[in-house]
């Protein structure tokens, strides 16, 4: 055994470069052998145990960090200051995890479940169940979008997808597809067809082999209810000049929605109007801004070529957005001088403060800049991103800053505050999941949601205060005032901005509102991760802001930020 020893070091004497060879494959596999063992060997749960026990998952440590490396990197790069935290959250980020043995906070749904019964119909606020359908391959009784899930799907995902895409009906079929639709073009059958388990619960029933369980949804304001690629607007009366308001129309023989909104689409225009049998094509205007809808009682008249669909008649239209952009707000550049007013756009995170950048590039014409630097942001289309902050080249500046010192470098600013239930969830989702991702489920269970809320929910009360204290001449805008009340809201940015408001183009950045930074609704907690504690903490954070808007003469925080 030693002779054999002996001979092999005489050999890699006389051969060091496959010594150093033989040495690299074996670190190499050891390396790979390593990696399989942490990330395929263990179940989900020792993962989240390793990663607790290591304090990867606390917001507190990886918030220092991450912020420790900001700083070092504006430094470095713009000679920016870094985010000011109040005195409060730097002591807790100081911190170490005195906590490890603190369960996340538990709660139930704040939705009930719904179960098929005798009866034809059951109600939870969300939905209504209609009863047990035929579905034909061939013929499908739902023929909007559909998506299947065989390990998750459970009714309420199905709700949610389908009404988050604007459709009046969603079904479910073989216990995992989710079928979703403006009408039900099918018969009724007996409830006892519907017999599959959902994939995801086993408590609901999920429809049956061919057979649907549909569900009525009840629609949210946002919501857009879509036909086919076309987006529905609503009912309107009658342009006073139709000519001037919808210039293209043609009379179509057996019309219906797809043939108008066909010919809208090739005629490159974004709006699609019915009037029994003639289309018309064309865009928002003054003469048609789509702000008045009527009920859509007034536009039943059914489409010739489709018994299905309504087209409205010659007193009132029938509504759609083509997929065509609406190229009126699209032109977006630099200031063409350097303006020395620095204008902020302060927000808390997760308060919608890249959604209103996008709103007031397409309203203004302008890009805006950034106190940070973002690359995923410039890279999708927001340029102004990598300027630094006081170039004095974009309308105004993103910050989420809250100190004296931060706030008194900006001459006026635009501040943003969202309901905090909503902007905490949002910027959660951000910080484990991006701009548009979300957070995975073990993080909303894990210690890292009740954390978060302890350090950042007293933040977004300080920022707002801050701001209101220290800053020179301050707009508020309240995030769901903006989403109900777009046009009007805006229309006060740009003149607070300075300039001077186009109403053409503030219509079309309402066609063009959402851009590519919304997330959908697949992934929606199914459960309110509120516990009541923190609800008694937040809510006494949101009457703190209503009473510093208020003395300031502002309208106070609109009433849904406190919840029933």
């Amino acid at each position: 055994m030693v002779w054999s020893m002996v001979r092999i070091q005489r050999y890699f004497r006389r051969k060091p470069l496959r010594f150093f060879s033989f040495l690299l494959v074996y670190l190499v596999a050891g390396s790979l052998i390593y990696i399989h063992t942490v990330f395929f060997s263990n179940s989900p749960a020792d993962v989240h145990n390793l990663v607790s026990e290591r304090g990867m998952g606390a917001p507190s440590s990886e918030v220092t960090r991450s912020f420790g490396q900001t700083k070092k990197f504006f430094r470095a790069t713009q000679g920016s200051p870094f985010w000011h935290r109040p005195s409060w959250i730097k002591e807790n980020l100081q911190e170490d995890h005195k906590q490890d043995g603190r369960e996340g906070g538990k709660s139930t749904s704040l939705s009930q479940r719904i179960t098929h019964s005798s009866t034809k119909y059951v109600e939870d606020g969300r939905a209504k169940y209609i009863g047990c359908y035929i579905d034909d391959i061939q013929n499908r009784a739902l023929k909007g979008i559909s998506f299947f899930d065989y390990k998750r799907m459970t009714v309420f995902r199905c709700q949610d997808n389908c009404a988050e895409r604007g459709y009046w009906y969603a079904g479910l079929e073989f216990g995992a597809e989710c079928y979703c639709g403006q009408k039900i073009q099918a018969r009724s059958v007996s409830e006892s067809e519907c017999n599959m388990e959902c994939k995801g619960e086993k408590t609901n029933l999920c429809g049956g082999a061919n057979r649907l369980s549909i569900y009525r949804l009840e629609l949210s304001q946002e919501s857009a209810r879509r036909y086919g690629s076309a987006i529905f607007k609503g009912c309107f009366r009658r342009p006073d000049n139709t000519t001037m308001a919808l210039p293209i129309s043609a009379l179509i023989s057996n019309v219906s929605v797809d043939k108008c909104v066909d010919m809208c689409t090739e005629k490159e225009l974004p709006l699609a109007a019915l009037s029994a049998q003639r289309c018309h094509c064309g865009f928002t205007t003054t003469l048609f801004n789509l702000h008045e809808r009527e009920d859509e009682s007034q536009c039943m008249q059914h489409c010739s070529g489709e018994e299905f669909e309504t087209c409205g008649n010659d007193k009132f239209f029938v509504v759609y957005q083509t997929q065509v952009q609406d190229h009126r707000c699209m032109d977006r550049r630099f200031l063409p001088t350097r303006s020395k007013r620095l204008v902020a756009l302060a927000s808390f995170p997760g308060a919608g403060n890249t959604w209103v950048r996008h709103l007031i590039e397409l309203a203004t014409g302008y890009y805006t800049g950034s106190y940070y630097f973002d690359g995923s942001l410039y890279n999708k289309g927001f340029k102004g991103e990598r300027d630094h902050w006081r170039s004095g080249r974009t309308i105004c500046i993103k910050t989420h800053e809250s100190g004296k010192k931060e706030i008194e470098a900006f001459d006026d600013s635009i501040l943003v505050i969202r309901n905090p239930y909503k902007a905490l969830m949002a910027e959660f989702n951000r910080k484990y999941g991006g701009h548009i991702g979300f957070a995975s489920q073990a993080h909303w269970r894990g210690k890292e949601w009740p954390d978060f809320v302890n350090n950042y929910a007293p933040w977004w009360a300080s920022h707002a205060l801050d701001w209101l204290n220290f800053g020179k001449r301050v707009h508020v805008i309240h995030f769901e005032v903006l989403k109900r009340d777009l046009f009007a809201q805006l229309k006060t940015m740009v003149v607070f901005l300075g300039l001077e408001v186009s109403e053409d183009r503030l219509l079309c950045v309402e066609g063009q509102k959402d851009g590519n930074f919304k997330r959908s609704g697949l992934r929606k907690l199914e459960y309110n991760p509120y516990t009541p504690e923190m609800q008694a903490f937040i809510n006494g954070l949101i009457k703190t802001v209503d009473y510093a808007l208020r003395k300031r003469n502002m309208s106070g925080v609109p009433a849904e930020y406190r919840p029933i």
